[in-house]
């Protein structure tokens, strides 16, 4: 069946789709498997989709839409699994922004019931010209391959004790910093569920170069693919000849997106130039300390996010004995510092 769909998430950009599209009835239930589905209902929030351009559109009663089967696990967002069988005609739910589509379980009030998906069929693709025989789209066709090379270059990572805890701000503050001094910045987006948005943000504030785990075909990041992908994407940002790399974890140290399995895998943790934890509040920062410490051996150098939003939350991270810097309030104190740490003696990149 050939279809023209009126919108299409940025989890397939990989595949670089038209709107013009054949569906089959047979699917390829596994995640990373696009599909064509049928908005049904109208929402106030949350209510919007990424494109593969980076573009947030909203969503209506009846839409065409694309996506990529996935599961979700937020917090202040969804949670959703994969389905384990689909024909035509199900069910199915919007778990995020980017396109991700599965059975939501539980929802957090903030973002409200998630939009019902009627499933219309699989998308097929052609690869070989004039070929009639379709092979069903998935996300990892055109996405990087895994690399075991080492990487050349120093790595920040900027991790949260939960989501929306200001790694994105304190990532891009670093950047521009790094960046307005004549360093090539590679951004990166280790973990999380798919959507552009935060290494967008990283492009915005001069990163040369970005990438995140759906360029290495995942939908939704877990603990089983976590370091592998990590190691994937370090590796091609390498090959990109950055100077130094912004790393970020998304989701919070403890979730769901196998953040652990990053913090304890001895290969990445080498890399580590300098560590900084987003927190927001006092004990969140208390406990990721001691967590990452105890944990994983990880020494935090820089404590971010809303507990450093005034002299009360300062003056608590100062107690533990570390610094305290505020990407919203004072970005380029947040950045000098962590300038100071990569480069102790000031020596940069030729």
């Amino acid at each position: 069946m050939r279809i023209h769909v009126d919108k299409i998430g940025s989890v397939t950009r990989n595949l670089q789709l038209g709107r013009s599209l054949t569906l089959s009835d047979q699917f390829l239930v596994e995640p990373g498997s696009v599909v064509a589905c049928r908005v049904h209902g109208e929402k106030s929030t949350y209510n919007q989709l990424e494109d593969p351009y980076g573009r947030l559109i909203t969503l209506h009663q009846s839409d065409l839409v694309v996506g990529a089967l996935g599961h979700r696990n937020a917090l202040h967002g969804y949670e959703g699994v994969m389905p384990t069988q689909l024909k035509a005609g199900d069910t199915l739910h919007m778990l995020n922004m980017g396109g991700v589509m599965g059975l939501c379980q539980s929802h957090n009030p903030d973002v409200g019931a998630p939009f019902r998906l009627e499933v219309l069929g699989q998308v097929m693709l052609f690869p070989e010209f004039q070929s009639r025989i379709g092979q069903p789209a998935h996300i990892s066709m055109g996405a990087l391959q895994r690399r075991d090379s080492s990487v050349h270059c120093p790595v920040v990572y900027i991790a949260g004790t939960c989501m929306n805890a200001g790694k994105t701000a304190a990532c891009c503050a670093i950047i521009k910093n790094f960046s307005q001094r004549g360093l090539k910045i590679g951004g990166v987006k280790l973990t999380g569920v798919s959507l552009q948005r935060d290494i967008l943000s990283m492009r915005d504030y001069g990163a040369s170069e970005i990438l995140d785990f759906t360029d290495a075909g995942i939908v939704c990041t877990s603990k089983e693919t976590a370091a592998s992908t990590a190691k994937t994407l370090l590796t091609a940002m390498s090959e990109m000849e950055v100077d130094l790399i912004v790393a970020e974890t998304g989701d919070g140290i403890l979730g769901e997106y196998g953040v652990q399995s990053i913090l304890s895998d001895p290969d990445l943790n080498q890399l580590s130039t300098a560590f900084i934890l987003c927190a927001n509040d006092p004990v969140g920062a208390l406990g990721g300390v001691e967590t990452l410490q105890k944990q994983f051996g990880i020494k935090v150098d820089i404590i971010a996010g809303p507990v450093t939003d005034n002299r009360v939350g300062e003056r608590f991270i100062e107690s533990l004995g570390l610094p305290a810097r505020n990407a919203r309030s004072n970005p380029k104190a947040l950045g000098d510092l962590a300038f100071d740490i990569c480069y102790p003696t000031a020596r940069v990149p030729s």
